[in-house]
């Protein structure tokens, strides 16, 4: 369980898309209180979902080749396909324009806490946190290290969200450049970001959902 955790906390945290967002919101007015509601609201959904599932399985894993455990396992791996079929998607149509608001960051400066949450929420790499879900299955409460499991796993899928909101928090001035030249960057690199990430953890998934189910 704590490689997988390892593994999908890296990739949500890596992602692009929400990065990017979070710098345009960090780079409006009043931007650090606004990129604390984004970060609220991308913790809590995490901790809904890990909540959800462990009220389901009331913190004990299912037996192995029980109904639970094998259902759990056979949508792990549809996930991991499904992983992997949007990287050769992804693959396959880097490099077609898309449309893009004129002025993204005039948007932004219009954007309230609220509405920064909201886009918390909307952005949340929903699949990979259910991947996370199917692994939270396994979690064993009666162990501390499942809690320092989970723990750990809420802090890395937030991690470079929290960092780059201290950072401008102590050094805003230093912040506000660099984050804009990161924000270039991953624009420029969105697309084999999310394919690398996406077939890497899609693989790992199907790979080892298919371990457990026949082994």
């Amino acid at each position: 369980m704590v490689l997988d955790l390892l593994l999908i906390g890296i990739a949500i945290n890596i992602d692009p898309l929400p990065l990017m967002a979070f710098v345009l919101v960090l780079s409006a007015p009043k931007g650090i209180w606004k990129g604390l509601a984004f970060i609220l609201a991308w913790l809590a959904c995490l901790v809904a979902v890990i909540a959800a599932v462990l009220l389901l399985t009331g913190g004990q894993p299912p037996p192995p080749r029980s109904p639970p455990s094998t259902a759990g396992l056979a949508a792990k791996l549809a996930i991991g396909v499904a992983l992997v079929l949007y990287a050769e998607y992804k693959r396959r149509h880097r490099g077609v324009p898309h449309k893009r608001s004129s002025s993204p960051t005039s948007r932004m400066d219009q954007v309230s806490p609220w509405s920064a949450a909201a886009l918390a929420v909307f952005l949340q790499p929903w699949g990979m946190v259910a991947a996370a879900a199917t692994v939270v299955v396994e979690a064993d409460l009666s162990h501390l290290s499942s809690y320092l499991a989970l723990f750990g796993f809420c802090v890395l899928a937030t991690a470079t969200l929290l960092a780059a909101e201290l950072y401008t928090v102590f050094s805003p001035e230093a912040a506000a450049v660099r984050l804009k030249r990161l924000r270039a960057w991953l624009h420029r690199h969105q697309d084999p970001a999310v394919v690398v990430a996406c077939l890497l953890l899609g693989l790992w998934l199907v790979g080892n959902s298919i371990y457990q189910l026949t082994s």
